[in-house]
């Protein structure tokens, strides 16, 4: 492991670059701020590395980063209905942070803007630990929350989850890394070939906010379940759904089983030959195609991002799951332990 000074947090903290390379010279880069990936380099069909996930130029930026480069969400990713949700009959009040009435992403201070301590390491593995504190981020319990990024020598780049808490709380954590398979400067992804292998996603209203229904991809720009050029159907404002996000912004329904890593999609990319397969336990996957990443700071390498530069693949509970008892229920009890792994397995073709 390289561990390099990069500057120091708002609140206070010495942040840190912590590099982890496997056998075959692929690598990831991650900081103790928010836990967050910053890089991560694999081969394409000619053995080149690149930079195949979005980030910012400098530090400053990431004290922002309003579109999640490489965030580790937590305690709760994604949205939440009305900023509020009712657990153990008491009824919890989040930040309105999006629409001036709905939750993203656990509100205006979620740990992905907090530092975190790196307290363990090998030489293909990094983990970083946080302590929530109870009613933070308007969630109950005193969550301890790990993750553990690793990366193989047959390059699959996984991420673990441990959390614990002294109360009953909800708990949806996931990973906002945009992949671009291209390489992070190469321009829009609209090219990518995308597999899913879910028949039913969760429509919205017009705020993005989940009532419950699940509908059947047949025969709409929403079927991934064979591979799908990213760009065909990405303006087909016809389409409600589109038009709602503005492009796939998304909850796919995921035939997973807690505690069974399993695939459950693919990217692929035929100009590098990079093909990155999904794996994961977690009953759903938001797919965002950076709808809205737009005049944000300047990318690695000075590189001016624009919409659809990457897809982010957020495996996680269902949205708005905490007010809609007919979803699996993001619930962590009281002496129990959470713990879930998400892996992107890159090959070449």
């Amino acid at each position: 492991m390289e561990k390099k000074k990069w500057g120091n947090a708002p609140e206070g903290g010495e942040i840190f670059r912590y590099t982890i390379s496997n056998a075959s010279g692929s690598y990831f880069v991650s900081m103790n701020y928010g836990a967050n990936l910053l890089e991560l380099h694999v081969p394409d069909r000619d053995g080149r590395l690149d930079d195949v996930v979005l980030g910012f130029e400098d530090l400053d930026s990431y004290f922002v980063n309003d579109p999640c480069f490489g965030c580790l969400v937590a305690p709760y990713a994604n949205r939440i209905g009305n900023a509020s949700f009712t657990l153990g009959g008491k009824t919890y009040e989040l930040d309105p942070n999006e629409n001036g009435h709905n939750t993203l992403h656990s509100g205006y201070h979620g740990l992905h803007h907090k530092m975190w301590a790196m307290t363990a390491f090998t030489d293909r593995s990094i983990t970083y630990t946080i302590q929530k504190e109870h009613l933070e981020c308007g969630f109950p319990g005193n969550v301890l929350l790990s993750v553990t990024y690793t990366l193989t020598d047959d390059n699959v780049f996984s991420i673990h989850y441990h959390a614990t808490t002294d109360r009953d709380t909800v708990f949806n954590p996931t990973n906002h890394s945009y992949f671009n398979l291209g390489g992070q400067a190469s321009g829009p992804a609209l090219d990518a070939m995308i597999q899913l292998d879910a028949d039913y996603y969760t429509p919205t209203d017009d705020e993005q906010i989940p009532d419950g229904r699940l509908e059947k991809v047949d025969g709409t720009p929403m079927d991934f379940r064979q591979p799908r050029r990213l760009g065909d159907d990405i303006k087909n404002y016809d389409f409600e759904a589109i038009r709602i996000g503005h492009g796939y912004d998304h909850n796919f329904v995921l035939k997973t089983k807690r505690g069974t890593v399993s695939p459950v999609g693919s990217m692929t990319d035929s100009k590098t030959g990079r093909k990155m397969e999904i794996w994961t336990d977690l009953p759903g996957i938001q797919v965002y195609s950076g709808n809205y990443v737009i005049d944000c700071p300047k990318g690695k390498g000075g590189v001016n991002y624009e919409p659809y530069v990457g897809v982010a693949f957020e495996t996680q509970f269902f949205p708005n799951a905490v007010n809609i008892p007919s979803f699996e229920q993001p619930i962590l009890r009281a002496g129990t332990a959470f713990d879930s792994t998400t892996e992107y397995h890159f090959t070449t073709f």
